[in-house]
C-alpha cells in the first residue's frame, strides 16, 4: 500500500522539469516556494494594444492575506523588463505594465479558500482598464494609454521572475489553486466575461492563452488537479 501512494505521488506532484498540456486541469501550489512554478507557450506572441486576462483562484488564506504580503498571480516578464504582472496586495488587485510602481488598482475583498473568477481588461487606445470579479465589474481607471505590451517574454504561473525566467522570491510565490487562465487580444464585453464566471461559455475562442490547449512546462511542487474537481 505505501509504495502505491508513493507512485500516486510521484504521477501527481511535478517535482522535475516536465512539458505537455494542462487540458482544462487545475494547478494547486501547496506551499510557499522559489522554485515552483509553471511556464505557458502562448498561441500567439503577446504583442498587445488590447487585452482580456481571465483565470479562477483560491488560496490558502493563512499564508497569501497576511498583511503586507505581495502575491503574485500572473506574471509576463521579457528579458529586461515586468511586462505584464497582475499581483494580490495590501487589500488591492493589481495590474502592472512595464512597471512596479506605477500600476492600477482595485480595492476587493481579498481571495479567500472558495474560488474567484477574476478578469482583467486593458486597452491602449483610451487606456481603459477595469477589473472583474465573480463577473462584477469595478470602476473604469485610465492607465498607459497608447501603451503596447512587448513580445518576446515568458508566461509564468506561481512565481514572480525578477529576471528572464528567474530569481525567484518565496514570500512573493502563489500558494492555492489556479485555472481557467486565458486571455484574449482584444477587450471582451460584459456578458462575454459574465458568462465566463458562470461556467457557460458560449465566446469566442481565446487566441493567446487558451487553458485547454496550450503547452506548459512545469517545474517543482505543483499538483495537477482533475477535471473532477472543476
Amino acid at each position: 500500500m505505501k509504495s502505491v501512494l508513493i507512485l500516486l505521488g510521484v504521477l501527481l506532484t511535478l517535482t522535475a522539469v516536465c512539458g505537455g498540456a494542462v487540458n482544462g486541469k487545475g494547478l494547486f501550489f501547496p506551499n510557499p516556494s522559489a522554485d515552483s512554478y509553471i511556464q505557458l507557450t502562448p498561441l500567439r506572441p503577446l504583442n498587445l494594444e488590447a487585452f482580456t486576462l481571465c483565470m479562477r483562484l483560491s488560496v490558502d488564506p493563512n499564508v497569501v492575506d497576511v498583511e503586507e504580503r505581495e502575491t503574485i498571480l500572473f506574471a509576463y516578464r521579457t528579458k529586461d523588463y515586468d511586462e505584464l504582472n497582475v499581483w494580490q496586495e495590501k487589500g488591492n488587485i493589481s495590474l502592472y505594465l512595464r512597471s512596479s510602481s506605477q500600476g492600477a488598482f482595485c480595492a476587493v475583498q481579498l481571495l479567500s479558500v472558495f474560488r474567484t473568477d477574476l478578469c482583467v481588461t486593458w486597452e491602449s487606445s483610451t487606456g481603459l482598464t477595469a477589473f472583474w470579479v465573480d463577473g462584477h465589474r469595478s470602476t473604469l481607471q485610465v492607465y498607459r494609454q497608447n501603451h503596447t505590451v512587448q513580445s518576446g517574454g515568458a508566461v509564468i504561473l506561481g512565481q514572480d521572475p525578477d529576471s528572464f525566467v528567474g530569481k525567484f522570491d518565496e514570500d512573493q510565490s502563489f500558494v492555492g489553486e489556479i485555472s481557467h487562465v486565458n486571455m484574449w487580444d482584444y477587450v471582451l464585453t460584459g456578458d462575454q466575461i459574465k458568462n465566463f464566471s458562470n461556467g457557460v461559455w458560449l465566446g469566442p475562442k481565446p487566441n493567446v492563452l487558451n487553458w485547454d490547449t496550450m503547452q506548459d512546462k512545469v517545474n517543482g511542487n505543483v499538483l495537477i488537479v482533475p477535471k473532477k474537481y472543476n
